[in-house]
């Protein structure tokens, strides 16, 4: 077994009131929790999605799957070159082997992870048997313990579990930016029967609802907790932002001197002010926002 006791993560991570007039107008208390400081390599939702699968990995090398941005490929990566474990990345994109590395899968090879480019085609297809069966083989990682794109499956729905138990008690609603839906499917679990969650999708087409309902399936045989999805939060899709987002996020750091990762936090955290200046939290409302990330400094 593979003992991650040795990266010693700042477990529960820290929860913080932020005073903020945009919530305070609303009558509501905003609190962030703080994710972002668990580890400074396997940042936020990454630690608690990783460390039950870098255990069930038990040594072997691990193959993941991501985009030529992906944190989870970034934070698999730094995971191996920690622990000593062999990292194969998957990446979507051919095209992309001919070309130099970009800083966030430059800092992927700088760890020790053996990139493996696929086409768009073949990603797509990723999970089924026979296409995954082909990855493994090109790949020369047929005994690799897989985990999937985000990071998303049973054992890290039962990882971020505790994410929602940490936060009993502390707030009548817990929001969130999802990408796969895996960190939503696990809090809202742990959540107490009186609290509810709310996810900031960052990709866009309306499809998370049935990805995470069948998380629960595969981690707990059925729903579990209470949640919401709103989705006009997106900015275009994954990776996108725009000049109004980049903006906001800059005024926030300004607010409160706190650093803002633009492509998950920063949306959720221009829903919640969207929602609060829209009546949709009722007064009194105690909020707790889930930071899952920290801006990638190459």
């Amino acid at each position: 077994m593979t003992s991650l006791d040795v990266l010693q993560p700042r477990l529960p991570s820290p929860l913080r009131e932020l005073v903020d007039d945009r919530f305070t107008r609303a009558g509501v208390r905003l609190l962030l929790k703080r994710d972002d400081l668990i580890h400074p390599e396997l940042i936020g939702n990454k630690w608690r999605k990783l460390a039950p699968n870098l255990t069930a990995a038990a040594g072997r090398s691990v193959l993941t799957f991501g985009g030529a941005y992906s944190n989870h490929l970034r934070a698999t990566a730094a995971a191996g070159r920690l622990l000593g474990l062999t990292t194969i990345g998957v990446v979507r994109g051919q095209e992309l082997a001919d070309r130099p590395l970009n800083p966030s899968l430059a800092r992927c090879a700088a760890d020790g992870m053996r990139l493996h480019f696929v086409d768009r085609s073949t990603y797509r297809r990723k999970t089924e048997p026979d296409t995954l069966a082909a990855i493994l083989r090109t790949a020369r990682a047929e005994d690799a313990y897989v985990i999937p794109e985000g990071g998303s499956n049973r054992r890290a729905v039962h990882g971020c579990q505790a994410l929602g138990a940490e936060l009993r008690g502390h707030a009548d609603l817990v929001a969130l930016a999802c990408g796969t839906g895996g960190t939503l499917a696990g809090l809202a679990a742990g959540l107490a029967p009186d609290q509810r969650a709310l996810g900031i999708p960052v990709l866009k087409g309306g499809f998370l609802t049935d990805d995470i309902q069948a998380l629960q399936q595969r981690a707990f045989g059925g729903p579990r907790g209470t949640w919401t999805l709103d989705n006009r939060f997106h900015f275009g899709g994954y990776a996108r932002t725009t000049p109004e987002l980049e903006a906001f996020a800059a005024d926030f750091e300004h607010r409160h001197h706190i650093p803002v990762e633009r492509l998950y936090v920063a949306k959720l955290l221009y829903g919640l002010v969207t929602l609060a200046e829209e009546g949709a939290f009722p007064r009194g409302t105690t909020i707790a926002a889930v930071v899952t990330g920290a801006p990638f400094t190459p």
